[in-house]
């Protein structure tokens, strides 16, 4: 047990919370007992014959030995083009070294364990998302209280696993308002299973509409519960073909949530893959810093995990680990000693540096900085490549609604390029082309290159640096409204002396270099958070724009909830994180002001 840890282990070696003084599974036989109480008592795999799409809920994902038993009855006994969505709750999660421990009793599932143990989460507050490819599921982990978390997820499951410890160790599990969120979070037949029959438990659940009925039970338990809502099982709706319009980083994230729901999208782009800011040799991966530790910096830290997961699995995606956030006053200090002690990030994911550190590690003289040990450097063209690897070079100057619903995308001289059942649009500033009305303003950002042995580690302060693997990359210039994409001179000098500002002994190195760049607009927001959902009074059509200078933070998470939204599935991102980042919060807001 470490000392964190809420587990600690029997003398026979099985796993007992140290919280609630309960055990994690059987001492007879865990997944005999998973299997008999759990997937058996929601009717798998039956349930899910004929679904393209199916969703388990659980409240206690403990060492996750529920979720191995039913991926491995998915992998075994599902649809070969169905997808698993898994929704589950821990308040206190386990190491993984723990896991890895727990889920070691069963040899029989050793390349499952392994896969789980390889992405399992760090011990963060929110929402973090593993997604297993090759066994076309995904899981939802909530690291959370379980009134918050089912509070805050958007799905509906059409089974749930109750598996928190007993009820009477841990009663507050069981409450009647938890059982309410769970029969509020379910699709109309769903069903529930436990291992428990307590009278509280079975009046929970009828008065949440359930009707629950006993079981015969596992090993010496006599009986467990399983618990009905009425209504028909509804059918998986048909996924619809989905054109996305954009081939930066924004369009590659659509592209790769999409393709990983089994769906094959066309990828629409005038110049092809790149445009934007995603054509420059290097990005950093970082998140947006706020202070304040509420929903945008929930939003960024979930965002910041998720982006570094899917770039790491990308051969020659990830140029280096770790960016040094500069603080530009002693209350930057202040501020971030508060965001690293926050429990939205790991432990180590954020560590602030004193001015002696942060100037070894940068090899002169600099102020107090974060160490961002969680942010990347990235190499652009390796990520576009791998998840938007073909793309239909065509301008799309109009789109016109379908005669039979859905989109007409037509060129320049009314020439029919394509039609799609639903459209994403990820085209950045260049947005307001196609769709009139919203709040997207252009911002002009010149980068500077140089090629050579010279490197630097990355920083950021305003400005920023960072390497390219043949180079260093510097910059980038800030121009409100300007959307002119021509290369200035002066630009780069503005660039040269941003630099020599916060790193003068870099800048210098770097007089004599010749330098490359390159122009882009980014797309901005009035309250600089991105567009992230359906378009206002449009069916069908559905944007991520906005991201400002964080798109390569935040376009993974968010590419995945606007797909999720567009083909109805699960979104990874909470409720209240969507209603953020939904496009159509500033009429929202600008009706609730009219209204008073």
């Amino acid at each position: 047990m470490t000392a964190d840890s809420p587990l600690d282990w029997t003398e026979d070696g099985q796993p007992r919370s140290s919280l609630y003084g309960d055990v994690y599974f059987s001492a007879e036989d865990g997944l005999a007992e998973t299997r008999a109480v759990f997937l058996e008592g929601c009717g798998l795999p039956q349930a899910w014959a004929g679904r393209s799409r199916f969703t388990v809920g659980e409240l206690g994902f403990g060492t996750g030995l529920n979720i191995l038993a039913l991926l491995d009855l998915w992998r075994r006994r599902a649809d070969p083009a169905a997808h698993l969505h898994i929704f589950s709750i821990e308040a206190h999660p386990i190491t993984v070294e723990e896991a890895a421990r727990a889920l070691g009793r069963w040899p029989e599932l050793a390349d499952l364990a392994s896969l789980l143990v390889a992405a399992w989460p760090p011990a963060a507050r929110g929402f973090h998302r593993l997604e297993f490819p090759g066994l076309r599921a995904s899981l939802d982990l909530a690291v959370m209280d379980v009134e918050a978390a089912l509070t805050r997820w958007p799905g509906r499951a059409d089974a749930w696993f109750l598996d928190g410890f007993s009820p009477a160790l841990n009663p507050a599990m069981w409450r009647e308002e938890v059982l309410a969120l769970v029969a509020a979070r379910s699709a109309p037949g769903a069903v529930a299973a436990t291992f428990t029959v307590a009278g509280a438990v079975r009046r929970g659940l009828a008065a949440a509409g359930f009707a629950p009925e006993k079981k015969p039970g596992f090993g010496r338990k006599r009986e467990r519960l399983e618990a009905r809502l009425p209504g028909p099982r509804a059918a998986s709706p048909p996924t619809p073909r989905i054109a996305v319009i954009g081939a930066g980083v924004a369009g590659a994230g659509v592209a790769r949530a999409l393709a990983s729901l089994g769906c094959a999208p066309v990828v629409v782009d005038a110049q092809g893959r790149g445009g934007g800011a995603s054509g420059n040799p290097a990005a950093l991966v970082t998140p947006r810093l706020d202070a304040g530790l509420g929903p945008v910096a929930d939003l960024f830290a979930q965002a910041l995990r998720r982006a570094g997961a899917l770039y790491r699995d990308i051969p020659g995606a990830v140029l280096g680990e770790g960016v040094l956030q500069l603080a530009g006053s002693p209350r930057d200090e202040d501020r971030f000693g508060k965001i690293a002690a926050s429990d939205l990030f790991a432990a180590d994911a954020l560590v602030p540096l004193a001015s002696a550190e942060a100037s070894r590690r940068l090899g002169e003289a600099v102020p107090a900085a974060l160490d961002m040990r969680a942010a990347l450097t990235v190499a652009p063209a390796a990520i576009l490549a791998q998840w938007a690897p073909q793309v239909l070079c065509a301008d799309v100057a109009r789109l016109q609604p379908g005669a039979e619903g859905g989109w007409v995308l037509l060129d320049a001289a009314g020439g029919r390029i394509l039609e799609a059942e639903a459209l994403i649009l990820t085209i950045g500033a260049d947005i307001g082309r196609l769709l009139e009305g919203l709040p997207i303003n252009p911002v002009r950002g010149q980068a500077s290159w140089t090629s050579g042995s010279e490197t630097a580690s990355a920083a950021a302060w305003g400005g920023y640096v960072a390497p390219t693997g043949a180079g260093v990359l510097f910059g980038a210039t800030h121009d409100r409204g300007d959307t002119g994409l021509d290369l200035r001179d002066h630009d780069h000098q503005r660039n040269r002396q941003a630099l020599a500002a916060a790193l003068p002994q870099l800048a210098a190195r770097l007089a004599d270099a010749p330098l490359q760049g390159r122009a882009s607009i980014r797309a901005t927001t009035p309250d600089h958070l991105p567009l992230a959902g359906p378009a206002p009074g449009a069916q069908g059509l559905y944007l991520l724009s906005g991201l400002g200078s964080r798109g390569f933070c935040l376009a993974p998470l968010l590419g995945e909830h606007v797909v999720a939204l567009a083909v109805g599935a699960p979104s990874p991102l909470p409720s209240d994180l969507a209603d953020l980042v939904a496009p159509d919060r500033f009429q929202r807001r600008a009706a609730r002001k009219g209204g008073r």
